[in-house]
C-alpha cells in the first residue's frame, strides 16, 4: 500500500506527485507501462474531450476535462524526468519565454492594436523561429497529428494566404464535383488504390468548400455525425415500439423509420411509416 496524505483539497504540486507515485515502484502497473507512445493518443482524446464541454457549456464538466488534460500534460513531462530529459518546470519555462516572444506588441515596443495584427505579428515571428522561409515549409510545420479535416483547412487557409485559392465558392462546388466523378470511376474500375486517393481528394474539396463560407469541418462533421446518432436512436426506439428488433428488420424497414426521424426531429409533417 502506497503512502499518500488524503486531504479535503489538493493542489497542482499533489497533482505532480500523484503521478510519480503511480509511476513508482509498487504503484499501478498500467501506469508504470506507459510512454510517450502509448500516450499520445490519449492526449488528442483528451483535448477533445475538452472542446465537447466547452459546446456543451457546463463548468463543472469544462473543469473535469481539463484535469484530464492537465493530467497528459504532467504525465509526459515525468516519462521525459525519469530519462534524464526535461521537467514541468522547463516546459513552463519554454512556454512562458515563448508568450513573451510572441507577444512584442505587450512586452515591447512593437504596435498591434487589433486582434489581425496580432495574428499577423504572430505568424510571422512564428515562421521566422522556425526558419520557415517558403510556404510549403510553412504547411509542413502543420501538425500531422491534427484531424484531418481540421488539417486540410488549415493547409488550404495557408495556400489562399500566397493567393493559390479560387475567387469564389464555384470554382470549390466544380472541383467538388470533378473528384465525385474521379471516386466514381474508381468505384467503376474496382481499383481500391484510386478509390482511396479520390476519397481523400473529395473529403479535401468538401474542406475548401465548407472554407469559403467561414464554417469548421470539424465542427460540421461532429454536428452530423449527433445528427445521425438522434435519428438512430429514434429507429431503434421506433423499432421497439412496433416490437422489431433492428437485427431482425430489413435494411427498407429500418429505413422507413429512418426517414420518419428525419420529418419528426426536424419540425417536419410526419412521415407515414409502414412496415409490412
Amino acid at each position: 500500500m502506497v503512502d499518500w496524505e488524503f486531504k479535503d483539497k489538493y493542489g497542482l504540486d499533489d497533482f505532480i506527485r500523484i503521478i510519480d507515485v503511480l509511476r513508482a515502484p509498487g504503484g499501478c502497473p498500467w501506469d508504470i507501462k506507459q510512454t510517450h507512445e502509448s500516450l499520445k493518443h490519449n492526449v488528442v482524446e483528451e483535448a477533445w474531450e475538452v472542446v465537447d464541454a466547452i459546446d456543451e457549456g457546463s463548468a463543472d464538466h469544462l473543469r473535469e476535462e481539463l484535469g484530464d488534460l492537465l493530467m497528459q500534460v504532467i504525465f509526459h513531462a515525468a516519462i521525459e524526468r525519469e530519462k534524464g530529459g526535461f521537467t514541468l518546470d522547463d516546459v513552463a519555462d519554454e512556454a512562458v519565454k515563448k508568450l513573451v516572444h510572441r507577444h512584442p506588441h505587450v512586452f515591447a515596443s512593437v504596435k498591434a492594436d487589433t486582434p489581425e495584427e496580432v495574428l499577423a505579428n504572430w505568424d510571422a515571428i512564428k515562421r521566422a523561429d522556425r526558419g520557415q522561409k517558403s510556404a510549403a515549409s510553412v504547411m509542413d510545420g502543420i501538425p500531422k497529428g491534427l484531424p484531418g479535416l481540421m488539417r486540410s483547412e488549415k493547409i488550404q487557409s495557408k495556400a489562399a494566404k500566397y493567393g493559390f485559392d479560387w475567387p469564389d465558392v464555384s470554382g470549390a462546388m466544380d472541383k467538388l464535383r470533378e473528384e465525385v466523378g474521379e471516386l466514381q470511376q474508381g468505384i467503376d474500375a474496382g481499383d481500391i488504390e484510386n478509390i482511396k486517393e479520390e476519397i481523400g481528394d473529395t473529403l479535401f474539396s468538401v474542406v475548401n468548400t465548407a472554407r469559403f463560407f467561414k464554417l469548421d469541418s470539424e465542427e460540421c462533421m461532429h454536428a452530423a455525425c449527433a445528427k445521425f446518432i438522434r435519428r438512430f436512436r429514434y429507429l431503434e426506439e421506433g423499432a421497439a415500439g412496433l416490437g422489431l428488433k433492428l437485427e431482425d428488420m430489413t435494411l427498407g424497414q429500418m429505413e422507413r423509420i429512418y426517414q420518419q426521424a428525419r420529418h419528426e426531429l426536424e419540425g417536419k409533417e410526419p412521415f407515414p411509416v409502414d412496415i409490412p
